[in-house]
């Protein structure tokens, strides 16, 4: 059973400081799973220690271990808890149903048209630029990318939708609203559906406690209307 595996070794979770390990602290507080955090942040030389990268010779968070399993990769990571310890919560669809493929279709595309072919380009080639090159072009493509794609998820809420997939919050509005979060930190616009979105995600008790466990050591990085209430806010 899910709940014995988790009294019998306690959740634990590495990483703190990025969108990516934002969406694991979400998850576990969307589902009130006590859990260890280890804040380590990316490009710190802790994710290349031996006692890391044992754990993760890729030396990526976020990284969860529960039990005997060890996983990494943020949208597997919420896919994961999601499924395991879903219930009642219903962060899952079930498998075999067509809102389970709605689901995971919107998270392989939030996960490669939001994050990685767009979001992260940005980031290598600005704020990483002293590893990955100057790409002024690239960033430019980047961000056309984006307001491209993030239009497309914006029509799914001209219906009047609360969340993606119509009246109920799941795992993938995890990855949606993380990558919102990132575009608007990034100065990148989205329509406003999108943005009133985003605000009713940031309201959630569950996205609070996350964010003020992820941005604990990096408090600017949290939204505007939660910047002033992480001062007390450390690992659990």
């Amino acid at each position: 059973m899910a709940d014995e595996r988790s009294n019998a070794s306690p959740l634990v979770l590495w990483g703190c400081s990025t969108s990516r390990t934002l969406r694991a602290h979400w998850a576990l507080n969307e589902l009130g799973l006590d859990y260890e955090h280890r804040p380590i942040g990316p490009r710190t030389g802790e994710t290349q220690t031996e006692e890391f990268t044992k754990l993760n010779p890729r030396q990526k968070i976020p990284l969860l271990q529960d039990g005997e399993l060890t996983l990494a990769e943020s949208a597997a990571i919420v896919n994961y808890l999601a499924d395991t310890y879903g219930e009642p919560h219903g962060l899952m669809p079930a498998a075999g149903t067509e809102e389970r493929a709605r689901y995971d279709q919107w998270a392989f595309f939030v996960m490669m048209e939001l994050d990685a072919h767009t979001l992260y380009v940005i980031r290598k080639h600005r704020d990483l630029a002293y590893l990955y090159g100057e790409a002024p072009a690239a960033i430019r493509t980047a961000s056309e990318g984006f307001a491209k794609q993030s239009a497309v998820a914006e029509l799914e809420f001209a219906d009047g939708r609360g969340f993606l997939l119509g009246d109920r919050f799941t795992g993938v509005d995890i990855l949606l609203g993380s990558c919102l979060d990132w575009a608007v930190a990034y100065g990148e616009p989205i329509g406003e559906r999108l943005a009133a979105y985003r605000d009713r995600l940031n309201l959630r008790p569950g996205y609070v406690r996350a964010a003020q466990a992820n941005f604990f050591t990096r408090p600017e990085l949290l939204p505007p209307s939660l910047q002033g209430d992480v001062a007390s806010a450390g690992p659990s």
